[in-house]
């Protein structure tokens, strides 16, 4: 089961990953210009331009080392590595993503991003899908540490 798991969480970092990418280099969608982009994706209060694109293209980077993290922690890939490296990234990645995905739900978080339809989205859609990333790479790590 815990290899699905890894897989399905790899799959879809490498594709918010791709979309960071994506928006890095001018993308719009899923809006329909950068203001509406903006509104949509990042919502600080009063935004009208998207985060610049090396900050994108950055997003990217770490969003592609998060992908390999999980297939570490299942032992899909990571030979040669050091032993604990593989689980110390994942305990990071497990904060990072819980974290964040908390955050969506507090109101000083909310004061900040409350563009719509961003406000709404991070409730339904991004805050949830940190947590289940956090909760993923908790379980991975879990598996592993199991004899």
């Amino acid at each position: 089961m815990m290899p699905i798991v890894a897989v399905v969480m790899s799959l879809a970092l490498l594709l918010l990953a791709l979309l960071h990418a994506y928006w890095g280099f001018g993308g719009t969608w899923p809006g329909t210009d950068a203001r509406s982009l903006a509104r949509t994706v990042a919502g600080h209060k009063g935004t009208t331009k998207m985060p610049s694109a090396a900050a994108c293209l950055a997003v990217a980077v770490a969003l592609l080392v998060a992908a390999v993290w999980p297939l570490l922690l299942s032992a899909e890939i990571g030979a040669g590595l050091p032993d604990w490296l593989a689980p110390l990234g994942g305990l990071v990645l497990a904060a990072v993503f819980a974290g964040r995905g908390i955050l969506g739900y507090l109101p000083g978080w909310r004061r900040r991003t409350p563009e719509l339809p961003f406000a709404r989205l991070d409730r339904l859609v991004y805050s949830p899908l940190c947590l289940a990333l956090g909760a993923g790479f908790l379980a991975l790590l879990f598996d592993r540490l199991e004899p």
